[in-house]
């Protein structure tokens, strides 16, 4: 046992002593000396320690690495190769091409992945923000832009609206229901319309979600709930797409010729359909803002939002599979929807509680003669006139409502 403890003692003191021993300096062998001893080896002299040679590796502190820390000339234009002749293993000038956009070798085919050996974009120079590469230009635009003025933006409708009820109230006056009945919306209209407003409801909050969520169900929810919610609501919007699509068609080919710009269009605008004075300014079947509305608020940002939805969802052969296009998409398609959604508020304020009579136009498709006459006054007179017929559909029209006589006592 004490030969075992004895060992192990030895074994411990060389392994502490053996950084010590191997500090010291090193006996170098000498010539033979001049009395003719041969074999005599004479102490090594302790000089100075030379810099290194041109060419040996060199070493620096990570934490002490600035981006212009190096002094060598032409250090940023280096080649790993270059590189590795002093620092092996170095592979900063690869990464600095990578940042810059290069794109390296890939043995995918450029059909199939045609980005596979570009890892970062290119750098880009948006308005307003200072150069980046493409990807993170796109995640500022969105982060710094889309997001925060659109949020604004339906904040402001929605207060402007609420103020507005508070101010004026419901719009037009009260109609006897005994009046003539003018069919102001067809079936098949009446159906295309409730289509698209479901699908772009559906779309518009599930949008919402997925872009807003996260800052305000994400702390009442919380991760796992809202990470769910937003997960199925993507595949809802995907899916409720096509039906938007289809209806936006049906409503532009519908209604398209009843929002042609006219003579009387203009005056409208003028007076502002009328908010500046208690009467409304005559108009035909659709006014000035209704036609705004279809043209700056459905129909053209509509066909952009379609358009970039299909290439989100890569339907469109040929086009998405770039990283440009799909953020290009990406910023048009969050954009005017935000646009639509704003405008649509509008509308579905317009159309409930904003102006007596409009949601009975668009449940029943009838509107009374009274109702036409002051809120589209040259479309009810064309009606009078012959030159539109009242009743346009085959659909039996309904019955005016003859008023009660009063109970007798």
């Amino acid at each position: 046992m004490n030969h075992f403890l004895s060992s192990v003692l030895l074994a411990a003191a060389a392994l502490v002593a053996a950084p010590c021993l191997a500090q010291l300096p090193m006996a170098q062998p000498a010539g033979p000396q001049q009395s003719g001893q041969i074999g005599a080896v004479a102490p090594a002299a302790n000089g100075p320690i030379r810099a290194p040679d041109e060419g040996t590796i060199q070493s620096q502190n990570i934490f002490e690495v600035q981006p212009d820390a190096s002094s060598e000339p032409g250090y940023r234009e280096q080649t790993n190769g270059q590189r590795a002749r002093v620092q092996p293993g170095n592979n900063a000038p690869m990464w600095r091409q990578v940042a810059a956009g290069a794109t390296g070798y890939s043995s995918l085919p450029p059909s199939q992945a045609p980005e596979a050996g570009n890892l970062i974009q290119g750098f880009v120079d948006y308005p307003f923000m200072r150069e980046t590469n493409a990807g993170e230009g796109w995640r500022q635009v969105r982060n710094r832009w889309i997001l925060p003025y659109g949020a604004a933006l339906l904040g402001i409708v929605v207060l402007a609206l609420a103020l507005f009820f508070v101010a004026k109230g419901p719009l037009g006056h009260r109609h006897p229901e005994s009046q003539r009945k003018f069919e102001r919306f067809t079936p098949f209209e009446r159906a295309a319309h409730w289509s698209n407003a479901f699908a772009f409801v559906v779309l518009a909050v599930s949008g919402l979600v997925m872009a807003f969520g996260k800052f305000f169900l994400l702390p009442v929810l919380g991760l796992t709930i809202t990470g769910w919610l937003a997960y199925a609501l993507k595949y809802v919007h995907n899916f409720m797409g096509p039906l938007f699509a289809v209806s936006l068609a049906l409503i532009v080919v519908i209604f398209i010729k009843d929002n042609i710009a006219t003579l009387a269009d203009f005056r409208w605008l003028t007076r502002l359909g009328g908010l500046l004075g208690d009467e409304q300014v005559p108009s035909h079947r659709f006014n000035a803002g209704e036609k705004g509305l279809f043209w700056w608020g459905i129909t053209l940002p509509g066909i952009v939002v379609v358009g970039s939805g299909l290439v989100l969802d890569k339907l469109i052969p040929g086009v998405g599979e770039l990283r440009g296009q799909m953020q290009l998409a990406h910023m048009l398609h969050a954009s005017l929807a935000l646009w639509m959604v704003a405008l649509i508020i509008g509308h579905i304020y317009m159309g409930t509680i904003g102006m007596r009579g409009a949601y009975r136009a668009m449940k029943t498709g009838y509107v009374t003669e009274g109702w036409a006459m002051e809120h589209h006054r040259l479309w009810a007179e064309d009606i009078r006139a012959g030159r539109i017929p009242a009743q346009r559909s085959s659909e039996v029209p309904p019955a005016p409502e003859r008023p009660t006589a009063p109970l007798q006592a």
